[in-house]
């Protein structure tokens, strides 16, 4: 089946990408810069370029049987401007109603079009229980969405006798919890330096949320099944407090809870747009279930804990994912001389390999480096272990400046291609001292050097 996806490039639609193409679907995408696009997917796509106040090109619809669309300006970057305001409404409401308008003129045979909603819909509801049935409550957010579902609604207005009308699965999502994005990422840094306690000083207000794994496969199981139909809540089953938040973060990380946050401050901080965090809403799947859907990660204790075990005792993660049309059989050769990791670094680490106890990389390789880290100069020496040919390998520091550098180097068949997949454990020097002092600039180099890791892969295999 070919699908068209919007919002491919978030955190929510690469996992959805990834889980189509593994299964045979193509994926049709519509993003703002297909060049800069290039390169950084995590799976293959045909790209069309697409604004939300542009129509979106006849062409993305040849052939397409299935829409998703996720996107909109990101709710919690920044504060809310007039300006920031005008832009989360007009990319949601003009942007879904030009994409409904290229459907009724170019696609009227799509099986289902799957629109990306939000349980900001409700307000602020104190200890309301809500679903899907409920009616939507008062302030920005709500009216934002309502308007948005609104334009989502007129894809079956007005249909000419015997036209059948598009199944319309609207899935109103809540906070998405994953180790890397999203709203936990934002908040790990000051739980992690222990200056962070419950929102709103009494932390009583309701969070509706979902692990991003339960969301993803939500939005393709709406996709697939022709039971659902209208609202879908895409909320696990069991809401909680933010206390109750905030002692589960707090345990699963392994850190101690600071003094709560009053809600003045907040207001102060962050302006209207801190109603993402204080607004109560509670929501439970009703309808979801009702349609068959099962979580993976129906309890917080659960989710939190696959998320934050492998940060605990001051460790840092970072995760890149991208896709080539190479097999790994053909890659693999090339990360096999070590002489190639040289040209996978930036230049401004100054990174040089010294020597190796094999001929080429292997299991028990040790290899020798020299680099640079803020103009400091630093030996390393490495340990190749878990040694799978056209499959896996890790790279273990035994000597260098970090306490713990854990590399996991992934190559997973993928739509007859490679998913390459660089996962990296880290933590530096002087425990939850260094990174304080330091964590930050460290995750900010690593970031940099997978960048540009990511764009030479490219280069290289991408074509």
């Amino acid at each position: 089946m070919r699908i068209l996806l919007t919002g491919g490039t978030g955190l929510i639609g690469s996992e959805i990408g990834k889980f189509l193409v593994s299964r045979g679907d193509e994926v049709v995408l519509l993003v703002r810069d297909p060049k800069a696009t290039e390169g950084r997917l995590a799976f293959p796509a045909k790209l069309f370029k697409w604004a939300h106040d542009e129509v979106v090109p006849a062409a993305a619809f040849n052939g397409v049987e299935g829409v998703i669309h996720l996107a909109g300006e990101p709710l919690a970057e920044g504060r809310w401007t007039p300006e920031k305001k005008k832009k989360i409404l007009e990319t949601r409401v003009l942007g879904t109603r030009h994409l409904v308008e290229g459907v009724r003129t170019h696609a009227p045979k799509i099986r289902a079009f799957v629109h990306g909603s939000a349980t900001g819909i409700y307000g602020d509801r104190a200890d309301e229980l809500l679903d899907g049935n409920s009616k939507a409550g008062e302030g920005f957010l709500a009216s934002v969405v309502k308007a948005w579902e609104a334009e989502a609604l007129k894809l079956n207005e007005g249909l000419a006798p015997g036209v059948s009308a598009i199944r319309l699965p609207i899935v109103r999502t809540s906070m998405v919890l994953a180790r890397h994005g999203g709203a936990l990422e934002k908040m790990l840094p000051l739980f992690r330096a222990h200056v962070a306690g419950r929102l709103g000083f009494k932390g009583d207000q309701w969070m509706s949320w979902i692990h991003l794994t339960d969301i993803a496969k939500l939005f393709v199981f709406a996709l697939d099944n022709g039971e659902a139909n209208g609202v879908l809540e895409g909320a696990a089953p069991e809401p909680v407090t933010n206390r109750d938040f905030t002692d589960v973060l707090c345990r699963e990380l392994g850190v101690f809870e600071n003094v709560p946050v009053p809600a003045f401050a907040l207001k102060a901080l962050y302006g209207e747009m801190s109603a993402v965090i204080l607004e109560s809403v509670r929501v439970i799947p009703t309808l979801t279930k009702s349609v068959g859907f099962k979580f993976e990660f129906g309890r917080l204790d659960e989710a939190m804990k696959e998320i934050l075990q492998p940060l605990r005792g001051s460790t840092f993660e970072k995760l890149t994912e991208q896709w080539v049309p190479q097999k790994a059989s053909d890659i693999w050769p090339y990360f096999c001389e070590a002489k190639n990791l040289e040209e996978l670094t930036p230049d401004f680490l100054k990174f040089k390999v010294k020597s190796m106890s094999t001929p080429e990389i292997q299991e028990g390789s040790l290899i020798d480096y020299t680099l640079s880290l803020n103009g400091i100069p630093f030996g390393w020496r490495t340990r190749i272990e878990d040694w799978q040919p056209g499959l896996k390998f890790v790279d273990t520091q035994l000597k260098g400046p970090y306490s713990l550098w854990h590399h996991t180097h992934e190559f997973l068949p993928l739509a007859g291609g490679t998913l390459m997949r660089d996962r990296v454990r880290y933590r530096v020097p002087f425990g939850w001292f260094g990174a304080m002092a330091s964590g930050w600039k460290v995750h900010k180099d690593v970031a940099t050097i997978f960048n540009f890791r990511r764009k030479k892969i490219a280069e290289r295999f991408g074509h």
